[in-house]
């Protein structure tokens, strides 16, 4: 990448026609447009704040950088796709097997004039069974056209443009450099534009940052970080409110969501856990079927067969070791357990994730609506001097302050006055804390606080409240004044009450007494009351609280009677000298199950994660809350504070004490690969906060890089670069972008991390019972192979045929193999480290001798047995029938005779093969 013209870090067109260069997609930005003056931008663009580009430089820029949309990736074509499924992995073997008896027999037809038919039923058979399975399998397959097709429902379809001073409406896509844009409420943002001049404009970056909160756009550059100026706003963002200027400074495949759909779509599938296992297995499969085939393919010619026989007898032993069953048992035990999961709110979309969320050791987890519940809510209230709890999940009581407290009255009247929100209709029948608002995330939070009270403890509701208390006028927060005042008259008429609320220190300061225990007290500047304010403040602050300052103000009746004409332009009333009377500190709280979740996923051995683009000591108070760091550990920052020194004036050892750790993404993008993965070794407990997609990615890749299986959350398009390259990715259902979903593996119905956990034990539990599966499959292997091997040294009769082999792997062997997934889990799954994907295999040495060496050779000795009694029992004694192979076959022999002289023609030794293929 390389500072063009136009000042940004741009993807290289002829590159990407190339091959996709994903390390310089994983960059950070790298752009100025925020900072240089509006001379240099327009002098760079040549166009005009006011008039735009000329019809004519619009022309020349646009053939030079094309059309405003995103570049769809190569897709790979559909055949190629249902041919990877068909012939790739387990599905290998088994048309090796295929094709082996078809040439076996091939071999046959030139030897016999009529060949036997069971290498061409097995031939068939498999075909079968590979077919079926590739063609199941190819329907849960291919992302990345999906995640390319959604990132297209996210581009905004038309533009208002001024070109030569016009105004016009056009396709979205016919956008250039320089282009002069009108921007409001409603809009999606048609390209990364830097604000010109704007009227209380917001726009809702949640699907880039995460942040659900609307964030404020202004002319004025607040950031060196370009993703969190005030003066940029991005490509396919939403415009929420207001009416906005702007130049495009950058289209396309360069915008930031541009950059964002490349890296996602450019990101190729790993190789699943369980497909590594099963390569293995097929490894040790072919290596075992070739050795033994080689082995009695040469026996049988130093035992004076034919080299016709030979291979044909090479050929039945490698046929012989392909479990047949095996591949649609796996297929149907992965496809039980994604139904049981969809069940706990798991939806898999790739059947192999099943098993590769019980094998995970780290999960990444984002935190807004996957940790927290996605919803601003008031945690605590300070008033009369002392903290107390509010109510933060449904249906579960933690507040422990009284309505009947005259400070605690005044605070929720002021709350539920000063604020526009309202409970949209029809959800009586839901708890209030679960209620949807219109309104801002903060009012919201203000208005089910207030409603809880009034309901359970004043027997009414915010719209009576209100109504008894009318609006006579009102200023609006704003970014400059960070205060929001309205005044009402009194139930009795009397009198008209101002209430404000807004940021803290600015209410304080409008402020000359305080509320305690109901009685108004002064507060000078030097007050102890300001000190213990600031104590409370810094306190619910650093918990990662929002906080909000409430007063008020009974008005002069003589000054400002019923009936006052107020003016909220030219303001003609008061606004300083009020009464202090308390603060509300607002959080997006923990889910309930959380806490126990982490709990339970540490006790598993599994490392959990905290990666989100919020801000540090908020992300730090939510990680502590829900147990991702405990209560014992401590970060630099802790010990710095406990010792009252700067963390670069910590010792070694001291910085060496800290097991956990909250980086920042600013400094997270100064550290180089060697120190991200000492970062990972050297502290159990992570918080990442205010990170960037691109290092999402570089976090997973850190983990991977120190051999861990991870599994990542995310829900917005900023997430799906890291969801797409970890080994298992989890959108959120819900809250989650169409985006998200399509990158991820499996989605989270409620989102819900708790959920996860119910995934990872059904993991691990699937692993669990596909070793067993397998180890039962591969039981009947011995017994399979065993009467060809003894058909051959000793030249007795077959004791079981291959139709017969048939009937046993894919009839009665395959259903018992499938009940195994219905097994329940051992009571310690969960207190198991997580597995070790080059230790603990799902086929290793011990399987196979237990499978191999003792059941199986159990089965064969009982079929072996079984098949000598019934022999015997019909004349032919266990020394006739050694060297009788040639005879019993031969078509035109019939006078075989038994160990009593009796003869036996062709069609009733053939009759004398059905009950010998008992074995089992």
């Amino acid at each position: 990448f390389e500072m063009g013209k136009d000042g940004y870090d741009r993807v290289d067109k002829k590159k990407k026609k190339g091959k996709e260069d994903i390390n310089d997609l994983k960059k950070e930005l790298d752009m100025d447009w925020h900072k240089i003056p509006w001379d240099e931008l327009c002098s760079r663009l040549e166009t005009d704040t006011n008039k735009g580009l000329t019809q004519s430089k619009y022309e020349e820029v646009f053939k030079r950088e094309g059309p405003n949309r995103l570049t769809p990736p190569k897709t790979t074509p559909e055949w190629v796709k249902f041919c990877k499924q068909l012939f790739g992995g387990f599905s290998t073997l088994l048309w090796i097997g295929a094709i082996l008896c078809f040439f076996a027999y091939g071999v046959q037809t030139t030897k016999f004039v009529e060949p036997p038919k069971d290498n061409i039923y097995l031939g068939v058979v498999l075909t079968f069974v590979v077919v079926v399975t590739g063609i199941f399998a190819y329907y849960q397959e291919a992302k990345s056209a999906a995640i390319m097709d959604s990132f297209k429902k996210m581009v905004p379809r038309e533009a208002t443009v001024i070109r030569d001073g016009k105004t016009s409406v056009i396709n979205a896509e016919l956008l250039t450099l320089g282009d002069l844009v009108e921007l409001k409420g409603g809009d999606k943002v048609p390209a990364d534009v830097r604000i010109v001049s704007c009227s209380s404009f917001k726009v809702d970056n949640s699907s880039l940052t995460g942040e659900s909160e609307p964030q404020s756009r202004g002319p004025e550059c607040t950031e060196d970080n370009p993703i969190e100026t005030k003066n940029l706003a991005f490509f396919s963002t939403n415009a929420v409110e207001g009416t906005a200027r702007a130049v495009v400074v950058s289209c396309g495949d360069n915008t930031v969501m541009g950059r964002i759909a490349s890296l996602a779509s450019s990101l190729s599938n790993d190789v699943t856990p369980i497909a590594i296992e099963l390569e293995h297995f097929i490894h040790i499969i072919s290596a075992v079927a070739v050795f033994l085939g080689v082995v009695f393919f040469f026996l049988s010619l130093i035992l004076k067969y034919e080299w016709l026989e030979a291979v044909v007898f090479l050929i039945g032993i490698i046929v012989a070791n392909v479990p047949e069953g095996l591949l649609a048992t796996v297929t149907v035990c992965l496809t039980l357990t994604a139904k049981r999961m969809a069940k706990k709110n798991c939806l898999v979309k790739n059947l192999e994730a099943v098993e590769t969320l019980g094998s995970t050791s780290t999960i990444c987890s984002d935190k807004t609506g996957t940790l927290t519940q996605n919803r601003m809510t008031v945690a605590h209230v300070w008033f009369d001097e002392k903290i107390w709890e509010c109510d933060t999940v449904p249906d579960q009581k933690n507040r422990n302050f009284n309505y009947g407290d005259p400070t605690c009255a005044a605070l929720i009247r002021v709350a539920s006055l000063c604020n526009r929100a309202v409970f949209l209709a029809d959800q009586e029948e839901k708890s209030v804390l679960s209620r949807d608002c219109q309104g801002d995330a903060s009012e919201s939070a203000l208005l089910k606080c207030v409603e809880l009270v009034l309901k359970d403890e004043a027997s009414s509701d915010t719209i009576t409240f209100r109504e008894n208390h009318k609006k006579v006028v009102e200023i609006p927060f704003n970014s400059t004044n960070k205060y929001q005042v309205s005044v009402h008259e009194l139930p009795d008429k009397s009198q008209n009450l101002l209430v404000m609320k807004g940021a803290p220190e600015r209410i304080l300061q409008r402020c000359n007494s305080i509320m305690l225990n109901g009685e108004v007290v002064d507060m000078p500047e030097d007050s102890e009351y300001r000190k213990k304010f600031n104590d409370a403040y810094e306190t619910l602050g650093g918990m990662g609280e929002r906080v909000l300052g409430f007063c008020h103000c009974l008005l002069d009746v003589e000054k400002y009677p019923i009936g006052y004409a107020f003016d909220n332009e030219e303001v003609n009333f008061p606004l300083e000298g009020f009464t202090f009377v308390g603060l509300m500190a607002m959080i997006d709280p923990p889910r309930a199950g959380v806490p126990g979740a982490v709990a339970k996923c540490k006790s598993a051995g599994i490392k959990v994660i905290m990666v989100t683009g919020d801000h540090p000591i908020t992300a730090e108070a939510i990680a502590k809350n829900v147990g991702i760091i405990s209560t014992t550990s401590k970060t630099v920052e802790c010990i710095a504070k406990e010792k009252g020194v700067i963390v670069e004036e910590l010792s070694d050892d001291d910085k060496k004490a800290a097991n956990a750790a909250v980086v920042h993404g600013s400094k997270l993008k100064e550290m180089e690969e060697h120190d991200i993965d000492q970062l990972l070794v050297n502290h159990e407990e992570i918080v990442f906060a205010r990170t960037s997609p691109q290092q999402k990615l570089i976090i997973v890749e850190a983990f991977q890089r120190a051999g861990q299986i991870v599994a990542v959350t995310g829900d917005g398009v900023n997430d799906s670069p890291a969801l797409k390259k970890a080994d298992i990715g989890i959108a959120m259902g819900i809250a989650g972008s169409d985006v998200s979903k399509e990158a991820a593996d499996m989605i989270l119905l409620d989102d819900n991390f708790a959920s996860i956990v119910t995934g990872v034990e059904e993991g691990r539990l699937i692993f669990d019972n596909l070793k067993k599966s397998i180890a039962y499959t591969l039981t009947s292997n011995i017994p399979e192979i065993s009467p060809f091997l003894f058909f051959i040294i000793l030249s007795i009769p077959l004791p079981l045929g291959t139709v017969t082999i048939l009937f046993i792997d894919l009839g009665t062997d395959l259903w018992p193999a499938i009940s195994l997934a219905y097994e329940k889990a051992e009571s310690d799954i969960m207190k198991r480290k997580p597995r070790d994907p080059l230790g603990d295999r799902l086929v290793n040495e011990r399987l196979i001798s237990v499978s191999y060496g003792q059941i199986g050779m159990i089965q064969a000795t009982a079929g072996f047995f079984t098949y000598f009694v019934i022999m015997a029992e019909n004349g032919f004694r266990p020394t006739k029938l050694i060297g009788l192979r040639k005879d019993w076959d031969d078509t035109e022999y019939d006078s075989v005779e038994d160990s009593y002289g009796q003869q036996w023609s062709y069609s009733d030794r053939k009759k004398k093969k059905v009950p010998t293929a008992t074995l089992r």
